[in-house]
């Protein structure tokens, strides 16, 4: 199979997609593939869904040299999906720096009309797994989730929920601690520039602008000598 650029590659569930199983998504993105550490440098996990997959690469490039940037081996979905993977995802390594999210997939729109995980949940699930990342000593960075387009094509998510489950997870942050990268702030200004079109996800310079975001928020977590 070829490999597509990282870019180009789906960012959306489906069948051998983001969602396929971990040993199958680690032979179709080279993002989810396990990677050598560098001796000596401070271990850095990415945990998201198909928004920190796409700027994966270009983090791991940005702080090549810097830091070992790994990510979870699959889409990181909803709070609901990350409770029972979350200790799968921490593979008992021991992590300098974790960077992570979940939001697009808590408040995707099920056919019933409720969200996939509703706001109280989210709530819960965040405090449990905010819990569990605190508990390995590591530095933690939450990034916000990013924005849902304003013309209605995604029938799967309101716009105006990403606000309400921001303002679950500041709150949350908040109370515990946890350092905030503000992705969706950075993103509003140029989000029609970014963001694909009627598409949750990003173009080429979309990912790469995100990836310099988080690069210089984890780079400026890192242990120092």
């Amino acid at each position: 199979m070829a490999v597509l650029a990282w870019a180009e590659r789906p960012h959306a569930p489906g069948a051998g997609g983001i969602d396929a199983a971990p040993a199958a998504n680690a032979r179709l993105l080279p993002e989810l593939a396990p990677v050598a550490d560098v001796p000596g440098l401070p271990r850095v996990l990415l945990i998201g869904d198909s928004i920190s997959i796409g700027y994966t690469l270009p983090v791991r490039k940005l702080l090549e040299g810097k830091a070992n940037v790994h990510r979870i081996p699959f889409n990181g979905r909803s709070t609901m999906d990350h409770v029972a993977e979350v200790e799968s995802s921490l593979d008992d390594g021991k992590w300098d720096v974790i960077h992570f999210n979940w939001g697009l997939h808590d408040l995707k729109l099920m056919p019933d009309g409720r969200h996939q995980v509703e706001p109280g949940e989210y709530e819960k699930n965040l405090r449990a797994l905010v819990k569990r990342l605190r508990a390995t000593g590591a530095r933690l960075i939450w990034a916000t989730t990013t924005p849902v387009p304003e013309d209605g094509i995604d029938a799967e998510r309101r716009p105006a929920d990403v606000k309400v489950y921001n303002d679950i997870a500041l709150e949350v942050m908040r109370e515990n601690g946890v350092a905030v990268d503000d992705l969706n702030a950075d993103v509003v200004p140029r989000l029609a520039e970014l963001q694909k079109p009627h598409d949750v996800h990003y173009s080429r310079a979309g990912y790469e602008f995100l990836a310099k975001k988080v690069a210089a928020r984890i780079e400026a977590a890192l242990p120092r000598e």
